[in-house]
């Protein structure tokens, strides 16, 4: 049967009506707050596996070695126990923008296809989210590098 334009642009209002029911609307002030306390609150943990450390007789960069080694293992195995997505949910770029997000992100696709096996479930779709953060990350240092290099050249820098 051929629809009349009149029902298709009837359809297209309804359709439109239901994507504005179903599409959740979000206060950009909240979600602001949410991301800082929740990034503030990773960054305390830093802090004090930090100062901890220090405390113990670490040195600054061995101390910073450990801090990282600790938060990544921590949200490996948080996103394992399924804590870390509701963190995420919650927080927002506050849990994903610290190197707690990124290790999420690599983890998260390793639990989520390790049913399709060792190779086309994790080997192939670890990197799904992080992938072209590392990628994108290498160019843009490697762009950089190459612009002071010519800068150093010529006397720029």
């Amino acid at each position: 049967m051929a629809e009349t334009k009149q029902e298709k642009e009837q359809q297209q209002k309804e359709y439109e009506k239901y994507v504005k029911e179903v599409t959740p609307t979000h206060n950009l002030g909240i979600q602001m707050a949410k991301a800082f306390v929740t990034g503030g609150i990773i960054c305390c943990i830093g802090q004090f596996i930090l100062n901890y450390a220090g405390q113990l007789g670490l040195d600054k960069q061995t101390a910073g070695s450990w801090c990282s080694l600790i938060l990544v293992l921590a949200s490996v195995l948080l996103t394992g126990l399924n804590i870390y997505p509701k963190i995420v949910k919650w927080g927002g770029a506050g849990a994903l923008v610290p190197i707690t997000g990124f290790a999420n992100g690599v983890a998260a696709p390793a639990i989520e296809y390790k049913t399709e096996g060792q190779v086309f479930g994790i080997g192939c779709k670890i990197f799904t989210i992080a992938g072209p953060v590392i990628l994108y990350g290498i160019f843009a240092s490697w762009l950089l590098g190459l612009v002071y290099w010519i800068g150093k050249c010529f006397g720029v820098f």
